[in-house]
């Protein structure tokens, strides 16, 4: 396998410096600069040593397919000497072509880590509620907003903590409550204040939902 590389990397590091020199002698007379020879030279082989990674975004498997094939390896040679040929033309789209497809895996990134917290949002109601809390000592908190909750927060959270969904709709709380959206939805963000309550905001919109306080609430009631 190393001898194989060895291979590889001189049939590239040809290929650019003939691809380089054929530039050289089309192009070089419209190129005053002195240092122009060099500079073709490096970006024949810069070009050249790009083709590996080329043939890998391609999901080519032509440089395992060159190791005992002499076909193979020649065209693989061809490659590479016309990626130096076409040295400019190929480092920019080349270039470009990875810049594109870093921005759109920054774009996914972003996406998955939106989503993930949405999810969170919405799991983290599910985990309190399955998760058995030590109930050892009467909470005084408990005791304080039971003496303050009026008729209308008990009945919401007997209806948030009741029924088939765990995350209920603000439509749904009034018609089930028989009560008028403001009234409902100012009770609901008392709840929330006083941590009886919570609300997720996901794709279908803003759900409200009982805390793990707000069943202790509930419970101590009965």
């Amino acid at each position: 396998m190393a001898n194989h590389i060895f291979i590889l990397a001189t049939v590239m590091l040809l290929a650019g410096i003939f691809g380089g020199l054929v530039n050289y002698y089309l192009y070089g007379d419209k190129d005053p600069d002195a240092a122009s020879l060099p500079r073709f030279l490096v970006v024949g082989v810069g070009a050249s040593f790009l083709v590996p990674v080329v043939l890998d975004m391609v999901n080519s498997e032509l440089v395992l397919e060159s190791q005992g094939d002499p076909s193979r390896l020649l065209i693989f040679t061809g490659f590479c000497l016309i990626s130096a040929l076409l040295s400019r033309f190929f480092i920019d789209n080349l270039s470009d072509r990875i810049l594109n497809e870093a921005q759109v895996a920054k774009q996914r990134s972003e996406e998955v880590q939106q989503n993930l917290r949405i999810i969170q949002s919405e799991l983290l109601p599910l985990i309190d509620t399955e998760t058995e809390q030590d109930t050892s000592g009467e909470d005084p908190q408990v005791v304080q907003v039971n003496d303050e909750l009026d008729v209308t927060s008990t009945h919401v959270l007997k209806i948030l903590s009741s029924g088939r969904f765990i995350f209920r709709s603000l439509a749904g709380v009034c018609r089930e409550a028989n009560e008028e959206e403001s009234t409902i939805l100012k009770t609901l963000h008392v709840l929330v204040t006083r941590s009886l309550a919570g609300k997720v905001s996901g794709k279908n919109g803003v759900r409200w939902h009982i805390t793990e306080k707000g069943r202790r609430v509930l419970e101590s009631n009965l």
